[in-house]
């Protein structure tokens, strides 16, 4: 079906949100086919988890992200793609949700057809994009209305749009390992304020520490030389208790609870690399052992 005559036919739809099969069960159903979708092994379960945090992170303002949502593509279509980016306002004319923009697809566990059907249906229905991610293979996949088939998207592109508050890496999107950083980037770009804050204290406490210190050492050894070794050693202790403040308050934010053995933990360490690692895993992190348990701090151990 060409999008021209999905648009002309749009009014016959039914709404996105009026269900032709029980919602929260494994049913989906495609081109009037009722399919049973089956729980997932590694590595489709760990990417569609990492999936739903990079998009909560990446939605822009005024958008919503959603995983398994479904979603009323005709009369005889009613599916769920694994994650997907919405209008936060609901639909003006039924009161309900309004069609997602973006759909996003793993493909590890089902065959590519499969999910390209599903990604024709959606597209059809009016979704503006779909995307694929090939876990197996390490690539994203963008499906195609004009060759009717998945496009590979360059690895080191971007995908931009106007849902995304900044451009989504590819790499970012294929790579469990940089999942975390993107997350980061993400609540950094869209100014945070748990994290703004956070960075905000740091760099005054730094300044203040920074000059303090070089007083007090310019008085032995000279103004000159204490202002610049006082400047270095209060803003290399000013970002490690900065970080280590802005570890805390992400999760204090996500409603992650932080006992204060755990906290004086986080606080009294200056490894500027196990404080990055934090940072980064504290977005997504299930609890407090988990971001300190890892060699690494922050690395989630697989079951």
């Amino acid at each position: 079906m060409r999008r021209g005559s999905t648009k002309r036919s749009a009014e016959r739809l039914p709404p996105v949100d009026e269900r032709l099969i029980m919602p929260e069960t494994r049913w989906e159903v495609i081109d009037g086919e009722v399919v049973y979708v089956s729980p997932s092994d590694p590595p489709h379960a760990s990417r569609h988890s990492k999936l739903s945090a990079l998009l909560e992170a990446y939605a822009a303002e005024g958008y919503d992200a959603a995983s398994d949502m479904l979603t009323r593509t005709s009369e005889k279509g009613d599916m769920a793609p694994d994650g997907s980016i919405y209008p936060s306002a609901p639909d003006r004319v039924t009161g309900g949700r309004q069609l997602e923009e973006l759909a996003f697809e793993v493909v590890s566990t089902e065959s590519k057809s499969a999910a390209g059907t599903k990604a024709a249906r959606l597209m059809e229905r009016g979704v503006r994009r779909v995307f694929g991610i090939d876990v197996e293979r390490r690539r994203a996949l963008e499906w195609s209305t004009r060759t009717e088939s998945w496009q590979i998207l360059p690895s080191d592109g971007t995908i931009e749009d106007r849902v995304l508050a900044l451009p989504l890496p590819i790499h970012d999107l294929v790579s469990a390992a940089k999942a975390d950083d993107a997350v980061a980037r993400a609540l950094l770009a869209k100014r945070n304020p748990v994290l703004v804050e956070a960075l905000t204290v740091a760099r005054h406490e730094g300044k203040a520490e920074g000059k303090a210190e070089g007083r007090a050492e310019g008085k032995a050894e000279g103004k000159a030389e204490g202002r610049a070794e006082g400047r270095a050693e209060g803003k290399a202790e000013g970002k490690a208790e900065g970080k280590a403040e802005g570890i805390i308050a992400v999760l204090e934010g996500r409603g992650v609870h932080v006992s204060p053995d755990e906290a004086m933990t986080i606080s009294e360490t200056r490894d500027p690399a196990r404080l990055d690692a934090w940072l980064a895993a504290a977005g997504t992190c299930r609890d407090v052992q988990s971001l300190l348990g890892g060699k690494n701090g922050g690395t989630r151990r697989r079951r």
